[in-house]
């Protein structure tokens, strides 16, 4: 031990970091704001037309519109905007089964 001073300096300094370290305050806690719950009906609409657009995903006939709407009926939920959300869901769902009902349309390649 060539230099006890510097030892102990060392572990004091090292004690006094690890202590500081340890020792975060707290933040106050703080209560986000209620979000407005969907409607029955905005439900409904939002789980139908998730169901109507993977349909129509699972056969290759999912139109853009289809799903944009649905994006942005999943966006209204978030935010709690049930009338939006009527209007999105119900359009994707709309979309949707036209582009199930296209499947039925005659091909127009040449044979």
């Amino acid at each position: 031990m060539k230099h006890p001073l510097a030892i102990l300096a060392f572990v004091t300094l090292s004690g006094l970091v690890l202590a500081a370290c340890g020792s975060v305050p707290a933040k106050p806690a703080t209560e986000a704001p209620a979000k407005p719950a969907l409607s029955e009906a905005a439900q409904q609409a939002l789980d139908k037309a998730a169901v109507d657009v993977k349909a129509a995903q699972a056969r290759f006939a999912l139109w853009t519109t289809a799903e944009a709407a649905y994006k942005s009926a999943l966006e209204a939920a978030k935010a709690g905007d049930s009338k939006a959300v009527l209007k999105q869901a119900k359009f994707a769902s709309d979309q949707a089964a036209l582009g199930l009902g296209q499947l039925d349309y005659p091909t127009t390649e040449l044979k």
